[in-house]
């Protein structure tokens, strides 16, 4: 599919990517969204919470959305999602990827960029227990690297699902580490690894004989968290090869639903790969906006609505 040409032109003072993100994440408010918790069962036993928003009126519609790393259903760029869904006539249930609304979750895992069997057991469950016939997938960052990879790597998807659109997706692993890393990013991850060392200290009071103290002092990066839990939990050798195998950029070629990409150039978390060019222009069902602005999540445009909420919305109500 042909680049889309983007017509996102922020005012002045969002122009700079840095403030873009730091105001959307820290100063952002949205109201007036009314949220009821429903916690599913997994196949392991752990569990999920799932955050559900209506529409005034009942649809056979729903948007499932998903936060990034170190996010949950209640950060504003998911209930920014939710609100205009809502207002729009779809139901919206925003998902807790373990171990994120709260509560600690009870096993080992949690969750990472590519593990994609949780979304699929939230889809079963709901095109099981509820009666959607068009379902909508709404993904930020690390949430967004997951839905790609789930719809480039399902061979059969649930024919509820209809399309999708992503934000702010490191689709390359390793070059958004690399970039989370360098030092004009030192406050994102200084953030970043300072709340999963919090977790990961609750990981080795729940499992000690998975982590020991050596282990949880030896991280001081988050490709050190990567190296010493999440490919240890999940199935890795190192961060390395969970960053190779959960990329999601490998899988759009495969994405076989309409599904909208909107990655900004000014976003300090991308490397060049997350740009995907070449797959957008192969993949009839692959659209990719590449605005000028728009930091990491950060597509100021009103307090009450984004330029992301707005062209999800419009992207998926065109179709």
């Amino acid at each position: 599919m042909p680049i889309i040409e983007s017509h996102y032109k922020p005012k002045f003072m969002f122009r700079n990517g840095h403030i873009s993100t730091i105001y959307s994440g820290l100063f952002r408010k949205v109201e007036g969204v009314t949220q009821k918790r429903e916690r599913i069962t997994l196949p392991d036993s752990d569990f999920i919470d799932l955050d559900w928003s209506h529409a005034n009126a009942p649809t056979n519609q729903l948007l499932i959305i998903i936060h990034g790393l170190e996010g949950n259903a209640q950060r504003h760029y998911m209930l920014g999602s939710a609100k205009i869904a809502n207002q729009n006539g779809i139901d919206a249930v925003c998902i807790n990827l373990r171990g994120c609304s709260g509560e600690v979750n009870t096993s080992f895992q949690s969750y990472h960029s590519g593990k994609t069997d949780d979304l699929a057991s939230v889809l079963n469950y709901i095109t099981s227990k509820y009666r959607y016939d068009t379902i909508y997938l709404n993904g930020f960052s690390l949430g967004g690297n997951l839905i790609l990879k789930y719809l480039g790597e399902t061979a059969k998807l649930p024919k509820e699902v209809k399309a999708a659109v992503t934000v702010s997706v490191p689709v390359y692993l390793k070059g958004s580490l690399q970039r989370l890393m360098a030092s004009g990013n030192v406050m994102y991850s200084t953030k970043f690894l300072k709340d999963l060392k919090e977790k990961l200290k609750q990981k080795q009071q729940q499992f000690p004989e998975k982590i020991n103290s050596s282990d949880f002092n030896s991280v001081k990066t988050l490709k050190d968290f990567d190296d010493v839990y999440t490919s240890k939990a999940h199935g890795f050798k190192d961060a390395y090869d969970y960053y190779q195998k959960s990329s999601s950029l490998q899988y759009l070629k495969h994405i076989s639903i309409p599904t909208l990409l909107i990655n900004a150039q000014n976003d300090s978390f991308l490397s060049k790969e997350c740009y995907p060019i070449e797959a957008a222009q192969q993949n009839p069902n692959l659209y990719l906006e590449m605005p000028k602005y728009g930091g990491h999540v950060g597509f100021y445009q009103t307090k009450a609505t984004y330029y992301s909420e707005q062209r999800m919305l419009q992207f998926l109500t065109e179709l």
